[in-house]
């Protein structure tokens, strides 16, 4: 060590020591000055030339270095008051070979304000530490991109350019198309190539939220706001996307009542949360998705016109898998690959067949459907090869294959599920994919639908 300390020119040792913004003092083991900095707050400038070689006591009656180096033992972050001003300071012991030989003192911090800004950033750093350990990044973040949009269509194309253009700018989104067409996807994408893409993606789906619970999950509640509340409260999905995106998955599906509070949000971007508490002030971009017609809905009276001027900036049309055939080969063999990766299974080859048999159908599910089909045939397969035999009987357009190992006898269970999966499928088609007739039609409560939907991952 005093080798290096021989190798660091004096200029530069003497810089550090006189440094404007430590205002260090240095004294020997009986307490005589042996450097001040020109800036040291706690020596009178009038006695600054001549502070070397005093002790301390004489220069600065209340300084408590002679305390330090009698009990060996640091004060970190004390408060002291230098010309009518509060300060927070250390006092450090100089210790040579177990014995103390001095004491420094200097300046940490200017004034508490800047202890409270430091204490303020300290925990917000706390607070971004638990998000991360929580897992919460991977419920509120982008987990898809631009590059897992795959398809060469045109209309594809299309989507993507103006998806891209949208990341660029904080103009509210529309994203619009069948169930299934990956509005979901488009949205985690311009998100993640958005400036907000370090911040939070939070989303909300409108129809699965029972709509008395739809305001406290939007705008979140104050301690004691209602019957179950939880007793320190909650922050809505609002409140969580400050600084990123929210996406309003089925926004058509959001009651009247919460489109004007909502409207009142994107106007004055001030939130306050149930029961009352300090409006707090947000900073969020919206993407909002829909499978439904908003503008004939704002005819019927279903949604509200001047939301729709606010949501509606931007549109992104996304078109169903049976417009594009082109697209449907591409789609399922990446589908197929990222399925054979997780399931850490060489990715199989597919049958020309299973290709023609593919685009001929008419895919009501879109590419949800589709992945639902790869992942059944990826079950079924044994070899290295998708064969038509293991498609669903809809798409062969002949009787399913056993998949019971000769015995003539296909597995209820089996049969009961595609019957269900079919039905499901043909409800959602006749009622315009809106959930609520989908269920009448089916003669099941809504929230059985969703259950069979997720399932099935129909939709």
């Amino acid at each position: 060590m005093k080798d290096i300390l021989e190798q660091i020119p004096r200029a530069l040792l003497f810089a550090l020591l006189n440094n404007p913004y430590e205002s260090l003092i240095l004294v020997d083991a009986e307490g005589v000055i042996r450097f001040v900095s020109e800036s040291n707050e706690s020596v009178p400038k009038s006695a600054l030339a001549s502070a070397v070689g005093k002790h301390i006591s004489d220069v600065n009656p209340d300084s408590d270095l002679v305390r330090v180096i009698e009990t060996g033992r640091a004060e970190i972050g004390r408060s002291l008051i230098l010309n009518d001003r509060e300060r927070i300071v250390a006092r450090i012991p100089l210790v040579k070979e177990g014995r103390v030989i001095g004491a420094a003192g200097k300046l940490l911090l200017s004034s508490p304000q800047k202890v409270k800004a430091l204490y303020q950033r300290i925990e917000s750093l706390e607070k971004q530490v638990d998000y991360y350990k929580s897992g919460a990044w991977q419920i509120h973040g982008a987990h898809f991109s631009f590059d897992n949009i795959v398809g060469r269509s045109a209309k594809i194309e299309r989507a993507k350019i103006l998806a891209g253009m949208a990341a660029q700018n904080d103009s509210s989104v529309i994203i619009s198309g069948e169930s299934g067409t990956g509005k979901e996807m488009f949205a985690h994408a311009i998100h993640a190539a958005s400036p907000r893409r370090h911040h939070a993606f939070v989303r909300i789906n409108c129809g699965a939220v029972p709509a008395e619970l739809i305001e406290s999950e939007l705008f979140g509640y104050e301690p004691g706001a209602f019957t179950g509340a939880q007793r320190q409260g909650a922050a809505g999905k609002i409140e969580l996307a400050h600084n990123g995106t929210l996406f309003l998955d089925e926004v058509s599906e959001m009651p009247l009542r919460m489109q004007v509070k909502l409207l009142r949000v994107l106007q004055d971007k001030v939130v306050e949360r149930i029961g009352g508490g300090k409006p707090r002030q947000i900073n969020f971009r919206l993407i909002s998705a829909t499978n439904q017609d908003l503008e004939s809905m704002i005819r019927q009276g279903g949604f509200r016109l001047d939301l729709f001027y606010r949501i509606n900036v931007m549109t992104i049309h996304l078109p169903p898998l049976r417009t594009i055939p082109e697209d449907i080969a591409i789609i399922f063999e990446a589908i197929l690959g990222e399925l054979s990766l997780q399931e850490r299974r060489k990715k199989q080859t597919v049958a020309p067949e299973v290709l023609d048999a593919l685009k001929s159908y008419a895919w009501p599910g879109n590419v949800r459907e589709l992945r639902n089909v790869a992942e059944r045939a990826l079950v079924l397969c044994e070899s290295d090869r998708i064969e038509v035999d293991h498609l669903p009987e809809m798409l062969r357009g002949r009787k399913e294959r056993r998949v019971d190992g000769g015995s003539g006898v296909t597995p209820l269970k089996i049969l009961m599920a595609d019957v269900e999966r079919q039905a499901i499928e043909k409800a959602l088609l006749e009622s315009g994919n809106n959930k609520n007739k989908a269920a009448d039609l089916l003669g099941i409560h809504r929230t059985g639908l969703y259950q069979k939907i997720r399932k099935y991952k129909i939709l």
